[in-house]
């Protein structure tokens, strides 16, 4: 592939850290590094507790990623490149896993991990690639309709039900309010722009393993337009505040909590973090499943979270697929959602009494989990993502008669050669 080939170019300074794994300490017990995303020690703290369980027939020892998604990738596609043999566990973002799983990257799933009875149903898809579980869900994570009761009860929403775009974009209007989305030129645009689509019964990517050469997007359909008129309002119209071009998920926060918030599409850490910064819009707070499209279709949340492969490299795959089915037990997620706020992708462990009381809305983010739909899944991820940012920001100038045929137009002649991002 051209995206691995590329980045095969800076092997040399990466190889350099990669000296940790597939090794043994000194007292003989086979010593499995998991590459981690950055948390709040979690999973650290799983880590420890199924070396223990282990009972000396292996340690987990971690080691932490970079901590954004794009430099994740770009470590462990140059060391899996090189066959680098420290790679045993790792914590992936799903949108990247066709990228490694494509060339052989990842080691198989066995068969005493393959059944997904369940999980939920958002994860699956995304720890799959061409029909196949190739890494193990670990945490999932979506994205909830967040909203002043307030500002729901002033309009007479009945927030029981599906409410639309249309119906809180005409609540801002109405009552001179915004709406806290994400317009950065980031990650998180191509994650609003792939729910929208998605939730209005289309998709991106109609043929992911297509070849660059044949692949089709779904961007110049009913969906893609309807996607581009609700980021459009939303940005033309000032209902995202100011600094939409420049809105990640914590400055739409900060804008739902301040005078002017009504609704906010965003990830379950606002929860905690709203409950230790503002404990008044706590009390005026309530959430919901992700908006619809059409009120007819039911939504499809963005789905995100954290999966676990195993490199195929690792000199002791055997040992790092158990110490996976140890992680990923419903007990360590569900005390990894208390203790850091990570949902779980086992539906067993919303159950859970602490999980219960420590975040409310569990039962919502399941459903939504269920209903979600995973960005386009393909090798080709990185140039898609990034050609959708290219030419849907700033959403003030996104316009549905003509940003979805310009954003076909850039990411195909990407995908063929005859652009560069």
């Amino acid at each position: 592939m051209r995206t691995l080939r590329r980045t095969v170019a800076g092997l040399s300074a990466v190889a350099l850290a990669a000296t940790l794994g597939a090794c043994s300490a000194d007292d003989g017990v086979p010593t499995l590094t998991w590459y981690i995303n950055p948390d709040d020690g979690g999973q650290a703290e799983i880590a420890a507790s199924c070396t223990e369980a282990a009972n000396g027939a292996y340690r987990i020892e971690t080691s932490l990623l970079p901590r954004d998604a794009a430099s994740q990738r770009e470590q462990l596609a140059r060391r899996l490149a090189a066959s680098d043999r420290s790679l045993d566990i790792m914590s992936l973002d799903p949108p990247f896993i066709p990228e490694l799983a494509e060339p052989g990257f990842l080691a198989p799933v066995p068969d005493t991990l393959q059944d997904t009875d369940g999980i939920v149903q958002g994860a699956v898809q995304s720890a799959s690639w061409n029909g196949e579980l190739v890494t193990v869900p670990f945490w999932a994570n979506t994205q909830l309709l967040w909203y002043r009761e307030s500002v729901a009860e002033a309009a007479g929403l009945d927030m029981s039900q599906p409410v639309t775009w249309d119906q809180i974009i005409q609540v801002a209007e109405d009552q001179d309010k915004q709406i806290g989305v994400q317009g950065a030129l980031a990650e998180s645009l191509t994650v609003w722009i792939n729910a929208l689509v998605a939730s209005a019964g289309g998709q991106i990517l109609e043929d992911p393993e297509a070849s660059p050469d044949e692949m089709q997007l779904g961007l110049e359909t009913d969906a893609g337009r309807a996607a581009a008129d609700i980021i459009g309002r939303i940005g033309s119209e000032g209902l995202g505040g100011s600094g939409l071009p420049t809105a990640d998920e914590n400055a739409s926060m900060n804008l739902f909590q301040g005078d002017s918030g009504s609704f906010m599409v965003n990830w379950p850490f606002v929860w905690p973090a709203m409950q230790a910064s503002d404990p008044e819009i706590v009390d005026d707070l309530g959430w919901a499943v992700y908006p619809r499209v059409d009120a007819a279709t039911p939504a499809a949340p963005p789905v995100g979270g954290i999966n676990l492969g195993v490199g195929a490299y690792s000199e002791n795959t055997d040992l790092a697929w158990r110490a996976v089915e140890c992680i990923v037990q419903p007990e360590n997620q569900a005390q990894y959602f208390v203790t850091n706020g990570n949902p779980p992708s086992n539906t067993a462990a919303y159950d859970d009494p602490q999980v219960q009381e420590q975040f409310p809305m569990a039962d919502t983010i399941r459903e939504s989990l269920d209903l979600g739909a995973p960005r386009p899944q393909t090798p080709y991820y990185n140039e898609i993502s990034i050609g959708l940012q290219r030419t849907w920001h700033p959403p003030t100038a996104v316009n549905p008669d003509a940003t979805p045929e310009t954003s076909t137009d850039f990411i195909l002649a990407v995908l063929r050669g005859e652009r560069l991002l």
